[in-house]
């Protein structure tokens, strides 16, 4: 199984939600593919630059796997990369596209695989445009073009009204709902020390998971330790699983808000360094606009005294923290961190937000 972004039956993005992997006999993969299909996907070709059907294809739309079906790119994200092949800044989701080291013909490359097939998509590059200064150079063999008003027609059966069906809200031994895994949604921010923000976010209602880690850099250097030099790129975050049914990605950027100062640069209190930076790694462009708008908007109603520093970035890979790090606040609650600092702010978060707090953690006792 793979967790991936996919089309719902209304044609709107969802996820990522808990699919089955794609793995076929080539035999199988022969049957399925044109010639040039199975070359480029099976066997990692190339097709010849400048040859592509889809290079010039300028319409609107969502840009799938031709193996399996998988969105991987929107028509928003195209560019002319003058390269011959048709070019990317992001994907649609950062699930959905895999990277993998290439050392082929004497070159280290950063190979590019569907999430569900691992069928061979082409490379990335750092040389792209903004936001992300990436480049996703891609076949047009190891792609197919859905128009946008056909996105309904990808729906995937993951999201289907008889899969909902067994997916929905369940009773557990100790009473408490699990969310719907088919409905969840993700949100990746960053606000300082990971041990306060995972307990803030952890106790609000909608919320299935969050989950500790590091955002912005590369993957050789997501671990603690190098994180802790600020040279990384990666800031301390999390990865919250919501269900948009139960709480929106607005009222998340307003705990969002409050569990952290936003308007200090590089550091939250004594924790100083670029890794404990503010920021919203956005994974879509709903996302970003919405982000964006309530920067602008808390700015001008003059909430905090200084500017908001928060920065929006692309959310290309969340990569989760060392175990020991994942709900440490729950785990270590006599820690003098963790005692001064984390559940300190997870009780402000219920006195700001209580309509917010699940039932379960508004009858809690304070830790803190």
């Amino acid at each position: 199984m793979v967790r991936v972004r996919v089309f719902d039956s209304s044609g709107q993005l969802v996820g990522p939600i808990e699919v089955p992997k794609v793995e076929l006999a080539d035999d199988e993969w022969r049957r399925r593919l044109t010639s040039q299909q199975f070359e480029v996907l099976r066997c990692k070709g190339t097709e010849r630059p400048f040859c592509g059907t889809l290079l010039d294809n300028k319409q609107q739309g969502v840009y799938t796997c031709a193996g399996c079906g998988l969105p991987l790119f929107s028509s928003d994200a195209k560019f002319n990369s003058g390269t011959g092949w048709p070019s990317f800044f992001q994907p649609i989701g950062a699930e959905n596209v895999v990277n993998a080291h290439d050392n082929a013909y004497g070159m280290l490359r950063t190979e590019i695989l569907c999430g569900r097939c691992d069928g061979h998509l082409g490379h990335v590059f750092d040389d792209g445009p903004r936001p992300t200064g990436l480049r996703f150079c891609l076949n047009s063999e190891s792609l197919n073009f859905t128009p946008s008003e056909q996105l309904a027609s990808l729906a995937d059966p993951a999201t289907s009204k008889s899969t909902a069906a067994d997916l929905r809200a369940a009773t557990d031994q100790n009473g408490a709902q699990t969310v719907t895994r088919g409905a969840l949604d993700t949100a990746v921010f960053a606000g300082g020390c990971f041990w306060c923000t995972e307990e803030a976010f952890a106790q609000l209602e909608g919320v299935a998971d969050v989950e500790s880690g590091y955002a912005g850099g590369d993957p050789d250097t997501a671990n603690y330790e190098d994180v802790c030099s600020g040279t990384t790129g990666h800031a301390e975050g999390i990865c919250i699983q919501f269900d948009p049914a139960k709480i929106s990605f607005a009222q998340l950027l307003d705990v969002f808000f409050d569990a952290h100062d936003p308007t200090q640069l590089n550091g939250q209190g004594n924790d100083i360094g670029t890794q404990y930076r503010s920021a919203i790694f956005f994974a879509n462009e709903t996302q970003q606009r919405a982000a964006a708008a309530r920067i602008a908007e808390l700015n001008a109603t003059g909430k905090f005294r200084r500017p908001i520093v928060t920065t929006l970035e692309p959310l290309t890979a969340f990569y989760p923290a060392e175990d020991y790090h994942q709900d440490y606040a729950v785990k270590n609650p006599n820690q003098p961190y963790v005692r001064y600092h984390s559940m300190p702010k997870a009780c402000a978060i219920r006195e700001k937000h209580p309509d917010l707090i699940r039932s379960t953690a508004a009858a809690s006792t304070s830790k803190g």
